[in-house]
């Protein structure tokens, strides 16, 4: 029997495909999509927290739990992050609201990010055609 898929948003370092093929994970397709009531911090890995100034933009992917349960041991076995799942709706660029999965870190180890892990970031932010502001906004992690 096939394993159900979830539709995810990924934001940060798994918006890029070379990533989540470290951990043989290898969505059919990207959608491009906003979360609004988010901004995004990189101290020193990616995080989500919670404004109501900001939004967010990642892309919507779907993957089975065992895939999502993979991808996110290694973050905490590897990179140190604990990320857990939380419900939300993101809405697309054609302006659809989505319910997904994202996974947030409650808290994270301060620190200022490599500037090798925002190029992972940045490269397929442009790649998917993010805004320039918020690519930008990406950037600035960097300095």
């Amino acid at each position: 029997m096939l394993e159900p898929h979830v539709v995810t948003f990924f934001y940060g370092s798994y918006i890029n495909p070379a990533v989540l093929r470290e951990v043989n994970l290898v969505p059919d397709r990207f959608e491009v999509a906003r979360l609004p009531g988010f901004d995004i911090t990189i101290r020193p890995l990616a995080n989500l927290v919670p404004s109501d100034q900001h939004t967010v933009y990642g892309v919507l992917a779907e993957a089975t739990h065992a895939e999502l349960d993979r991808l996110y041991r290694h973050a905490r076995e590897v990179l140190g992050g604990v990320y857990l799942p939380r419900s939300v709706v993101a809405e697309t660029l054609s302006g659809y609201l989505k319910p997904a999965l994202c996974y947030i870190a409650p808290e994270l180890d301060g620190g200022p990010p490599d500037p090798a892990y925002v190029a992972r970031i940045v490269e397929p932010a442009r790649t998917h055609g993010f805004p320039e502001w918020y690519i930008e906004r990406l950037q600035q992690f960097a300095r």
